[in-house]
Formats: C-alpha cells, structure tokens, sequence
C-alpha cells in the first residue's frame, strides 16, 4: 500500500487515516471502554497509523463521568505509540449549543500540556488548531507552534477549517505540515485550497469524508438518531427526507462504480478523494471493526481518471445542504 508524506516531514501515513471521535462524542452514547480499546487497537492491527483526536471530544458515560476522547486513544495506542502519528486539537471548547474558540499563547500552553497527560505521551507528532479565533492573529499561533517544536512537545502542526489567507500567513511564520478541513461528495467548498495545498507542499486531511455517513447509504431516515442531543447527525441536513432523496441519486451513480470494483458505496466515496490528489487523506470514523477494515481497504482501491470523472461530472448537477455548509453548482 502507498504512503502519503505528510507535508515537507518525515512522518508518512496509509492512504486512510482514522477518526476516533465518534467513541466518546457526537454520536450518541459513548462506546464502552473496553470494547472501545479493542477497537482501536484492531485498526492499528489492520494496518491505521494515523490517529486523530482532539481535546473537546468529550462524552458521558453511563455512570456520569466524562468520557475523554484522548485518555481512551491514549491508553489504545500505548502498546504502540512509536508505530504511529498521533494527531490532537487545541482552541475549542463545546458550551452547549455552540462552540468556544481561544488561541491565545497562554491557552495553547495550557491545552498542549493536558493533552500530552491525557494521552499519555511526551510529544504529539501533529497539533492542529482546531478552528480559527478571530481574536488571535496567524502569526501569533504559528509563533507557539514554532517554539513547542523547538521544545519537542509536538512535531508538526496544522490548521482545522483553514482559510487561504488563514493558511498562508501562519506558514509565513512556521510551516503547516497539514490542514484538515471537510471533504467529501457532498462538501467540495474547500476545492479552492488544493492549489496552494499543492503549491506550500501541504496534506489535506480529510474529514467527515462520507458526510457524516450519509454517502454509505447506510441510514435512510433521521430517526435511527439518538434525539437527547448526544448524536448530532439527528438535526443533520443531508438526513432529512429531501436530503436523503439527494443522497440517493448520487448513490445511483457511485454504487455503478462500486460494483465494477467489488467495492461498496463507502469505498468508492473514499477512493474518489484518494485517487483524486495524492495529497488528500480522509480520516473516516467508525466504532465498528468491519467497517474499520472497510474503510482501511479503500485505500487499495484504484480508480480511473475516467470514473472519478463520472462522479464529478454528476456532483457538477448537483447541490447538497449538509452539516457545515452548502456544495454544488
């Protein structure tokens, strides 16, 4: 299986990295501990080597405590923590209905050093910022990541829903090794970054690549959704009824694909991204371990400039209401 340099390190990844908020945040109950370690330790058995995380993914567990989403990759991924990149977040915190954003050099310090206890490690080889604060300016961001880098405390960092303008001045100052911005069929508002991905030497990491998993055509109705506000796809917009019937007319079209490649929807919605820039790697998520391996096979999935064609040609027919934002033309 290829390798995927991230940025100008190192450090190389597989094809498909993996997303590991959904154990403890967004949807629904957290998975229960042990099952949860299993879990991730079988997908580094599988062959994932890329890790991601962040500080305010949180849950509840059943008995009431909080559910930390990096105490529980942390204890996972002990065994072999040297075998992998390990990603987290900082700058966000979650105050109910809406988000928190802080930046400062102060908050950073603080948010670094929680991270690495709860992870349990000395350094974390990638630290994004986990959305921009408005409050702080670029340089002022890139400057403590150029200095925990010269402390050893990270290897490498990036930038989580990045501008270009955004993204340009921090590299000035200390250079982004990745950014990791929404991706998928249904998202495609980011497309106008690939050229300065390109240009600055950059990945492009990939997240919710199935859009939040509609594109596995797996759920064909809101209501399977936990509704107590611990699931967030319930109020999502490709899960209402007209967002589903979208959904469904891509899918005509990707599952044609799929079959000639013996593959499944989700593969193919993968592979498109893969196969499309060498320097896309979508970080799926899933809590379950045949769908762990599915996901993990994308990567050897191989298509053709003419079938991701096809599917560009029928996303350009298209507009799509999904979480984060509006695509098509």
């Amino acid at each position: 299986m290829k390798q995927i340099r991230l940025g100008q390190t190192d450090m190389y990844v597989n094809p498909v990295g993996l997303g590991c908020m959904g154990f403890s945040h967004a949807s629904g109950a957290p998975t229960p501990h042990d099952e949860a370690i299993a879990a991730l330790r079988a997908a580094h058995e599988m062959g994932y080597n890329f890790y991601d995380t962040a500080e305010c993914y949180t849950g509840v567990n059943p008995d009431g405590s909080i559910n930390y989403n990096e105490e529980l990759v942390g204890e996972a991924v002990a065994p072999f923590r040297d075998q992998i990149i390990l990603c987290t977040k900082f700058g966000v915190t979650h105050k109910g209905d809406h988000l928190e954003f802080d930046s400062s050099p102060e908050k950073i310090r603080q948010s670094i050093e929680g991270s690495l206890k709860r992870l349990g490690t000395d350094y974390v080889d990638l630290y994004y910022q986990h959305r921009i604060d408005p409050k702080v300016e670029p340089e002022v961001v890139a400057g403590v990541m150029k200095e925990l880098i010269e402390e050893g405390k990270i290897k490498a960092w990036g930038i989580s829903e990045t501008t270009e303008e955004y993204l340009r001045r921090a590299h000035a100052v200390c250079p982004v090794t990745a950014i990791e911005n929404r991706y998928s069929m249904m998202a495609r508002w980011h497309e106008s970054i690939f050229p300065v991905c390109e240009e600055l030497g950059i990945t492009y990491v990939a997240f919710s690549p199935m859009a939040n998993g509609a594109l596995t055509g797996a759920y064909q109705s809101n209501k399977v959704f936990a509704k107590d506000g611990s699931d967030f796809r319930a109020n999502m917009p490709q899960y209402t009824e007209e967002g589903i019937k979208k959904t469904n007319e891509l899918l005509e079209v990707v599952s044609q694909i799929a079959q000639a490649h013996n593959a499944t929807n989700a593969q193919i919605s993968l592979a498109w991204m893969i196969c499309k820039k060498p320097f896309i790697v979508p970080i799926p998520g899933s809590r379950k371990i045949e769908r762990l391996q599915s996901n993990f096979d994308a990567g050897k999935v191989e298509l053709s400039p003419e079938e991701i064609k096809i599917i560009d040609d029928k996303l350009d027919t298209m507009t799509f209401d999904v979480f984060g934002g509006h695509a098509g033309k």
